[in-house]
């Protein structure tokens, strides 16, 4: 973003200034079937995209609004597939109140490293690795209860107890939605990496070049059309804009 876009919030730099602006980016799709694997699969070119600058507060209700137009009030089974932010979590309440929400598998496996090397003291032990791994396989078996109860004995009375237990929190709060052997067994999808892969290429590869300062119109703006161009909805933006226009410049009663 160009310098005079950054005031107000804070950021990570070293004197509490920001660089960059954070981008909501969401998606919809339909799946109606598991491969041979169990493993489900998303259908073809059934997935839209919705972008925004704004806060949380706003961008719950824009992926819900797609949602419905994709038709959120025929679907059987509604699924939140999210990272364990309270913010989403919250989004997920308040927008989509029935959904089944899952914690990201793969957000996961980083916080599940986050708490191994708080009771390693490094990832550079040489059981940090082996640890982090047995965690992992056990978060698919739906280990989480087992896992932090375990945690919690092995460092107690310990100088890293307190460290440890704080990086334990993103799981105690998410017990519910890390059940993954049963996702799994459910047909659902436990990896966002369809979001992933759409922040780099609905947004990275437009907005984070070398060289680029946005304000915010303009980053809104490609934003939307990165999401219509990827959601394959580029026909019907235009004629429904050109019929906009025209419908605008045809407003004279004609007379006879």
């Amino acid at each position: 973003m160009r310098k005079e876009k950054l005031k107000g919030p804070a950021g990570k730099q070293p004197d509490g200034s920001a660089k960059t602006r954070s981008a909501y980016l969401g998606c919809v799709f339909t799946q109606h079937k598991t491969d041979e694997t169990g493993h489900p699969v998303r259908d073809y070119e059934s997935t839209t995209y919705v972008s925004t600058l704004g806060p949380v507060e706003d961008f719950g209700p824009l992926l819900r609004q797609e949602a419905i137009r994709r038709g959120l009030g025929r679907a059987q089974k509604t699924v939140l597939l999210i990272d364990g932010a309270n913010g989403l979590e919250n989004l997920g309440h308040l927008n989509f109140k029935d959904a089944i929400q899952i914690v990201d598998f793969w957000h996961g496996t980083d916080h599940a490293g986050a708490v191994v090397e708080a009771v390693l003291g490094s990832k550079e032990h040489p059981e940090y690795k082996a640890r982090r791994s047995r965690w992992v396989r056990r978060l698919l078996r739906n280990g989480v209860k087992n896992l932090i109860a375990e945690t919690r004995q092995e460092c107690a009375g310990q100088p890293q107890a307190e460290a440890v237990e704080k990086t334990l929190g993103y799981f105690v709060h998410n017990v519910q939605r890390m059940q993954y052997r049963t996702f799994r067994q459910q047909g659902l999808f436990i990896g966002s990496g369809v979001i992933e892969a759409g922040c780099k290429s609905v947004i990275g590869a437009r907005c984070k070049q070398s060289g680029m300062f946005w304000g915010r119109p303009g980053v809104e703006n490609i934003l939307a059309l990165r999401c219509i161009h990827a959601s394959r909805r580029r026909d019907q933006f235009w004629k429904e804009r050109l019929n906009a226009q025209a419908a605008e410049n045809d407003c004279l009663t004609l007379r006879t």
